[in-house]
């Protein structure tokens, strides 16, 4: 029987949408194919792999311009006779690239789920990521991206054929958010009776998710709703900072830091309304865990979060970056029971 070999790359520095697809990817296709895994070691990706009994192998992707991981993955693909190589994130995208096409024995696919255009780096280092980009995507052979804006910059900015192109969204399962939970022990953990009003918001603590910009809307929030608390769950190198603006905002006692949580479908069930303040997305996963748990969401009007939230339907659009319009639309929710 012909046996098919999948390798999935992916850096795994943080746990975020991309490690948790290529996890629920691996879950899927291991009764049907040979799937093994590539990322950095250490982390909450690592041990999801590895509680699915699929083979993992570390690789240092911790350096941007490096030939030690491609040196590791052409020796993996090579060892394990890897047909299919899928790689998703700059880094594991430059890396994956190149050590197939050395091999020169396996079909190479990315994910696209952000494009390196749209990196917060400096004009000359963006410069730089998109030259490696532009060379090394020759030798792709499949692009998937997670939404359709993604599709059209590839097509109209990058000038790739549609044929090489397929759009797949992102989903969640969705037996899982059907179950009951117990609302009340979470926010006992925290001290928040059910008659607060919680504000919750998920996600890595990095620019793109724009948390900055609603810790600026919680002084106006917590004016006209004294009593009304916030959750930011999630970890990432602008935690300290986003702590330090609470403090200088006078507003540290009425929003809690929780770090990395695991158990968001309890933390979504506990919250009564969802922001989410992103600058940048591909296809978020979290609005998909909000609406599946039937959770009011506010948003950002920016594209990916406009493929799957309908303003006034699916939940509220506010402007990005605009702190004002964002505590107005929260207030204006908390206000409206029904």
């Amino acid at each position: 029987m012909l046996i098919i070999r999948i390798l999935f790359v992916i850096d795994g520095m943080e746990y975020g949408g991309g490690e948790r697809v290529f996890v629920q990817l691996a879950a899927g296709l291991r009764d049907r194919f040979e799937v093994s895994v590539a990322s950095m070691s250490g982390g909450t990706f690592e041990q999801q792999v590895k509680q699915l009994g699929i083979k993992f192998y570390p690789v240092d992707m911790s350096r941007q311009f490096s030939l030690k991981p491609i040196r590791q993955l052409r020796e993996i693909i090579l060892t394990q006779e890897t047909d299919l190589l899928h790689s998703q994130g700059a880094r594991a995208d430059f890396f994956s690239r190149i050590a197939g096409r050395i091999t020169g024995r396996c079909h190479i696919i990315c994910t696209i789920a952000t494009m390196v255009e749209r990196f917060n780096v400096g004009s000359f280092r963006k410069r730089i990521y998109l030259l490696i980009d532009s060379l090394t995507e020759r030798y792709v052979e499949k692009f998937i991206v997670v939404s359709n804006s993604l599709k059209n910059v590839l097509i109209q900015r990058r000038k790739l054929p549609s044929s090489k192109i397929v759009r797949v969204y992102n989903g969640i399962e969705l037996d899982k958010y059907r179950q009951e939970v117990e609302q009340d022990s979470l926010r006992n953990e925290w001290g928040i009776s059910k008659e607060v009003p919680l504000v919750g918001a998920i996600g890595r603590m990095v620019w793109e998710k724009g948390f900055k910009y609603l810790i600026e809307a919680v002084p106006e929030i917590v004016r006209v709703i004294p009593e009304t608390m916030f959750l930011l769950i999630g970890e990432g190198p602008l935690k300290r900072e986003l702590e330090y603006l609470a403090e200088r905002l006078k507003i540290k006692e009425r929003v809690i830091f929780t770090g990395f949580r695991s158990d968001i479908k309890e933390i979504l069930s506990a919250v009564d309304l969802l922001v989410v303040p992103s600058l940048l997305e591909g296809f978020p996963m979290v609005t998909l865990e909000a609406m599946a748990m039937a959770k009011l969401i506010v948003a950002t009007r920016i594209d990916g979060i406009t493929e799957q939230i309908k303003d006034g339907v699916d939940g509220i659009l506010v402007p990005p970056k605009d702190p004002f319009a964002l505590a107005k639309t929260v207030i204006r929710i908390l206000n409206d029971k029904e």
